[in-house]
This record gives structure tokens, sequence and C-alpha cells, in this order.
């Protein structure tokens, strides 16, 4: 049987690892793409992935 493998980094709970995403803001260009920025999770600043415990009390020192 195939055994489930953990995640290598703690992925950040708000944005569940997906921190970066294009999101439309409506009409197209004159090329006729879509107009997009990208927006980052806010809590993650853009990484996906959270500091573990102890980085965060060796961070706050």
């Amino acid at each position: 049987m195939t055994q489930h493998t953990p995640a290598l980094r703690p992925v950040c709970p708000h944005c569940d690892g997906h921190p970066s995403v294009a999101v439309t803001v409506g009409g197209r260009d004159r090329a006729g793409l879509l107009r997009t920025i990208t927006a980052h999770c806010p809590a993650c600043h853009g990484t996906g992935t959270r500091l573990t415990r102890a980085a965060q009390i060796t961070a706050g020192r």
C-alpha cells in the first residue's frame, strides 16, 4: 500500500498553499486579452507557507 506523503513545509491556513491569484478587472485590451491583476495572500506575503512555531518564537526575540 502507498503511504500519504506529508507536505514538506507547513501550508498557509489562509490561502491553502495558493498564495498568488490572477483577478480579472473587467474588459479586454486592444489585443483581446483579459485585463488582470495579481493578488497575494496578506498572511504569508505570497509564499504559500507559514513559519513553524519554533521559527516564530526565534523571530520574536
